[in-house]
């Protein structure tokens, strides 16, 4: 008889042992959350209305309390500030609005004692007109002229000059600006300030490729890339020696100013973009090679799910490890049923490469607010769904909280996406200034975030109630639910489990992941609507379930038990459930 016992023990044993020999160790991006910070609305340490370094530092022990393990930093480079950062004129200095190199460090330093790790914004499409490489081609210096993309214009039937084709900017109007110092117009994807580069002159490369040892070699610990799939435009030889003008989108609901009113099929997605990635990655592993610190690449392409996907990489040569999937910020919102959400979801997972992480973004400088465009009675169901899928969960400040919107009049707007449609009226269509006013830490002055009288963007209203402090001291509350997850995501479930989901009914949205004989179901009704729902049509779940994290909204408490094929719903409610 005892041989009959210690023979299923055995197999037991040994089972657990395979198990866990597939347990590989994560590396620090795979197993954190990365959390966005805007730096000119988080912290302001010295008075002047503008967060700072200073203020990112005092305000680190936050990031480890929620459980966030690495920091994006939106760009912190010495900037003109026409367009808040991303017009960089010197890649290699501070701002001096943000602080020091010295401030920097203090912030590197900090973030390594506390297991935090920090990256970088880089903004590699293009410079500022403020530049050194702008003025000396602008100087006449063939080789800075070299840097840029320059074209000739067109004479019209009047004899007037006209730019030399129908691009426009993504802040309206034209994309070119013509320069009398050169005699030509140059390609300004983005605002007239920032001067795109020219990919195909090796030296910018290499400039761009230094640029990223500079700040590897300090310690950072990767790069989110912005608007990485702008580098080329077409090869104009096959056009004649002319850049060809883009063909109408065919959309209705914008003017010929606008950046939509054009397929960007000249200008996106060029061939030679995936390359250069895949170059940058091999400089970020040499120093991975070097001291040990994994650095990852972030990249920021809004482009369809095939053309996404190839930044992960291509057979044996590796890309970026975040590819940035926005499907939940361009796909669904608040008025998505369940069906929307899985399908969502189920894209990304379906396109990427089965050896390659997903990730999951539901906000971002760019955007407006998750707990806007959702509501604030999905806050915590949609950081259950960020946090508990399969792969990196991405988190733009505020988002614990459930930070929204803040109102910025016509008079108080200073982003160019708003000031450049010149309408007072519908401004607020275009301006990215509401998702970026600044982070409410308590019910005191601006939000504590600055003690000035005067801050860049004004706080949003509501502030009082809506802000860390509050969220603290609350019995239950978004931010303690956000902690909540982020601890439950280091469990091996969350970090090395399987996924299926399903949609119950147009409303409820359910999830499952289950690894090694443990098994979670994480709940989200859409909709202030009750049902009693039957978690029984996943395959191997039945019995009973407990409540591990629930969401504000819900009336259960951690570890109350139900059947799982009778399961009350309220309406809004988030679930996370442990099968008994």
């Amino acid at each position: 008889m005892r041989a009959v016992f210690v023979l299923p023990f055995l197999v037991a044993l040994c089972l657990g042992n395979a198990l866990k020999q597939q347990e590989r160790k994560l590396e620090w991006w795979e197993k954190s959350i990365i959390y966005q910070i805007y730096p000119r609305s988080f912290a302001d340490s010295d008075g002047d209305g503008i967060g700072d370094l200073k203020g990112i530092t005092s305000k680190l022990e936050h990031i480890k309390e929620i459980g966030a393990g690495g920091i994006w930093l939106s760009p912190i480079f010495k900037s003109p500030m026409y367009d808040f950062g991303y017009d960089i004129a010197d890649f290699y200095a501070i701002h001096d609005e943000f602080g020091t190199m010295e401030d920097f460090d203090e912030l590197l330093n900090k973030a390594n004692e506390l297991d935090i790790k920090i990256v970088l914004d880089l903004v590699p499409n293009h410079t500022s007109n403020e530049s050194v490489w702008f003025q000396e081609a602008l100087n006449g210096n063939q080789k800075y002229i070299d840097y840029f993309v320059w074209e000739d214009g067109i004479i019209d039937e009047d004899g007037n000059r006209q730019p030399p084709n129908n691009w426009r900017s993504h802040f309206r109007g034209s994309a070119w600006e013509f320069k009398e110092e050169v005699g030509k117009y140059y390609l300004h994807q983005f605002a007239v300030g920032q001067p795109d580069l020219n990919y195909n002159n090796p030296d910018v490369i290499e400039e761009m490729n230094n640029i990223i040892r500079f700040w590897l070699e300090k310690g950072v610990a990767g790069f989110r890339v912005d608007a990485v799939n702008c580098l080329f435009e077409v090869d104009k030889t096959l056009f004649g020696g002319r850049y060809p003008d883009e063909p109408f989108s065919g959309r209705t609901d914008v003017d010929p100013e606008s950046h939509d009113y054009l397929s960007h099929i000249y200008t996106k997605d060029q061939e030679e973009t995936y390359y250069v990635v895949y170059k940058w990655r091999e400089i970020f592993d040499e120093y991975t090679a070097k001291d040990g610190l994994t650095r990852v690449m972030m990249a920021e392409v809004y482009a369809s799910i095939q053309n996404v996907v190839r930044y992960f990489g291509e057979g044996d040569v590796q890309g970026a490890q975040v590819p940035f999937n926005f499907d939940l910020i361009t796909d669904v919102d608040a008025s998505s049923s369940a069906a929307d959400i899985k399908r969502a979801v189920d894209k990304f997972l379906t396109y990427k490469p089965v050896d390659k992480n997903a990730n999951w973004v539901v906000g971002n400088h760019d955007q407006s607010r998750m707990a806007t465009r959702y509501g604030s009675s999905l806050v915590d169901g949609i950081n259950m769904i960020v946090l508990l899928l399969p792969g990196v969960g991405v988190s733009y400040m505020g988002e614990e909280i459930g930070m929204v919107d803040g109102y910025v009049s016509w008079e108080d707007t200073v982003d160019p996406a708003g000031c450049n449609t010149n309408d007072p009226v519908n401004y607020v269509k275009s301006s990215r200034d509401p998702e970026r006013t600044p982070f409410q830490w308590n019910s005191e002055k601006n939000a504590g975030f600055s003690d000035a009288d005067k801050t860049w963007l004004p706080v949003a209203e509501g502030y009082e109630t809506l802000n860390v402090e509050v969220q603290k001291a609350a019995e239950k509350s978004h931010l303690k639910v956000y902690q909540s997850l982020a601890t439950l995501r280091m469990e091996s479930p969350f970090r090395y489990g399987r996924y299926d989901s399903l949609a119950l009914n147009k409303d409820v949205f359910v999830f499952r992941r289950w690894y090694n004989g443990e098994t979670y179901l994480v709940l989200v009704n859409m909709r202030d609507v009750s049902y009693t729902v039957d978690l029984t049509y996943f395959e191997n779940v039945s019995g009973e379930a407990n409540v591990v994290v629930s969401s504000i909204q819900s009336p259960k408490s951690e570890g109350d038990v139900f059947n799982v094929s009778a399961l009350p719903v309220v309406g809004y409610e988030g679930l996370v459930l442990k099968l008994i």
